[in-house]
């Protein structure tokens, strides 16, 4: 995210107290629409909670994001080598669960203490990316290892790859190009609309596939949950797809614009 000197009390130079903290990052929370419900109920929460020790410990957004990083690729490089077992699924989804928490603190302590850097935002998206790639490729290696002459797990895993990062991709560049056009971004409906909505994206939720990895120790049980998980992000893929469609096709071109 950005590469600001460690939050401070004004005026004084010292270091925030939690409770400072606290109230600091009450301030620095994105608008909720469209989020799905884990990310949103959960996964934010506790981004706060470790937002709150970044600042406490001076850790800038940056190292957060590289320390983010480590768990998430530590869990995926279990998931690609390890034999599933139980205590494997609690490992992996213990450390995939933390490592999508310091993915929300990030931005949160980047937010509190000044706002991003553009080599912030890029850091943040170039891990994502290589992170939603690889997770899904750790998980065909791993059907193709253990899941006995069945390769159905294995083009489960590969198809909900290409999903994911299409949906990455897509959601990153119509946001850049909706912004490049001047167009807001979009607003929150009511509570129960705004609820209802991060019911249906469920299957799109990072924090619900980490939550999945906990029955990775049962092939049996993980891949039909991951399979349904694979369906449903597919489905809301296309959905999302006409949506921007529509959205982009009605914008000028860059030269038209005053």
């Amino acid at each position: 995210m950005t590469r600001r000197t460690p939050a401070r009390a004004v005026g004084t130079g010292r270091r925030l107290t939690s409770g400072e903290a606290l109230a600091l990052l009450s301030g620095a929370q994105k608008a909720s629409p469209g989020t799905p419900l884990y990310s949103r109920l959960v996964n934010r929460r506790l981004g706060r909670g470790l937002a709150v020790l970044a600042l406490l410990l001076g850790v800038t957004p940056n190292t957060v994001s590289m320390v983010s990083a480590a768990f998430s690729f530590a869990a995926i490089g279990v998931i690609a080598v390890a034999t599933p077992s139980t205590t494997v699924a609690v490992a992996v989804t213990t450390l995939l669960v933390i490592g999508y928490g310091l993915d929300s603190a990030d931005g949160q302590v980047a937010r509190a203490t000044g706002g991003g850097s553009p080599f912030g935002e890029w850091l943040d998206h170039m891990i994502d990316a290589a992170k939603v790639a690889s997770l899904h490729a750790a998980v065909a290696w791993s059907a193709l290892s253990h899941t006995g002459p069945s390769r159905l797990p294995v083009v489960i895993a590969l198809v909900f790859g290409v999903v994911a990062s299409v949906t990455f991709f897509g959601m990153i560049l119509t946001d850049q190009l909706r912004r490049s056009a001047g167009l807001p971004k979009d607003r929150p409906g009511s509570t129960a609309s705004d609820l209802l909505r991060a019911v249906l994206v469920l299957p799109t939720d990072y924090g619900l596939l980490c939550l999945v990895f906990l029955l990775f120790g049962w092939p049996a049980a993980f891949f039909p949950a991951y399979g349904l998980l694979a369906v449903g992000s597919s489905v809301l893929l296309l959905i999302a797809a006409l949506r921007w469609t529509r959205q982009l096709r009605g914008l000028a071109p860059q030269g038209a614009r005053p």
